[in-house]
């Protein structure tokens, strides 16, 4: 099988299509296919609303005094995320002896813990006064 197959289970329709495609697969000792089921992580909508606030952010803000650019404010908004929803910061000395924060992955948070964290940026940033451009319409994604 070289072709990958994905099924967002949201209704019975769904789940018999996923079900047809399983029943319908040549079953191979040698080549084994991998069916994995998990949550949805986040969407494509939630990751570009977070990726154009942060870009709002990066040109109206500085971090101890000095501008930071998209991903460097992701860094900030995440550590600080999860310290205010209770979690704990992760520090690590690297490999060249410097302090590294070992932070979640955007890319792995689910579709709510996301949205989490856009709620917390949008609200630093209104504190903080930054005007969000909402250019490409990603409010209510």
């Amino acid at each position: 099988m070289e072709n990958k197959q994905r099924f967002f289970l949201r209704n019975r329709r769904i789940q018999a299509n996923a079900i047809g495609v399983i029943h319908s697969l040549t079953l191979d000792e040698q080549n084994p296919v991998v069916v994995e089921i998990k949550p949805l992580t986040r969407t494509l909508a939630q990751n570009a609303k977070l990726h154009a606030m942060l870009g709002d952010i990066a040109k109206q803000c500085e971090f101890q005094g000095k501008k930071r650019d998209i991903e460097t404010w992701k860094m900030i908004m995440v550590s600080a995320h999860k310290i205010a929803t209770g979690g704990q910061a992760e520090m690590a000395i690297g490999l060249e002896g410097e302090v590294i924060n070992l932070r979640e992955s955007t890319a792995q948070m689910g579709v709510k813990r996301l949205a989490s964290l856009i709620d917390y940026v949008e609200a630093w940033g209104e504190v903080n006064g930054v005007r969000f451009s909402n250019k490409q319409g990603f409010y209510g994604y």
